[in-house]
């Protein structure tokens, strides 16, 4: 039977294709409970949804009714460079006599030879 359905779906696919306005929508209902959170009223929303906590989500609603939930890209945080420039004033390159270092026994016990490849 999931076979058929599975079928007739595929076909439903490549005829709402060239026309996806057609393709009908795919809905699904979720239970969800509202509870107050201290002076605020808060939706538990399923795990199921794939929602990250601490994501911000935009609600539309319209006449009084929930139209919809829309997650909100935070954007990406920038360095400023201008911020940083000019406050380590002491440092110093390194001489190129300071880049080698001496060979020391390791604080492990070795697990064998390392095949470079």
């Amino acid at each position: 039977m999931a076979e058929k359905i599975s079928n007739r779906v595929r076909e439903l696919n490549r005829v709402f294709g060239s026309a996806p306005w057609l393709k009908p929508i795919d809905k699904k209902d979720y239970r969800v409970k509202v509870f107050k959170s201290g002076n605020s009223v808060a939706l538990r929303m399923p795990a199921e949804l794939g929602l990250l906590p601490g994501s911000e989500m935009n609600l539309r609603v319209e006449n009084g009714e929930v139209m919809s939930l829309e997650r909100i890209d935070r954007p990406k945080r920038k360095f400023n460079v201008a911020k940083v420039c000019g406050s380590a004033t002491g440092l110093k390159p390194i001489k190129d006599e300071d880049r080698v270092f001496e060979e020391r026994p390791l604080a492990w016990p070795s697990r064998g030879p390392v095949d470079p490849a």
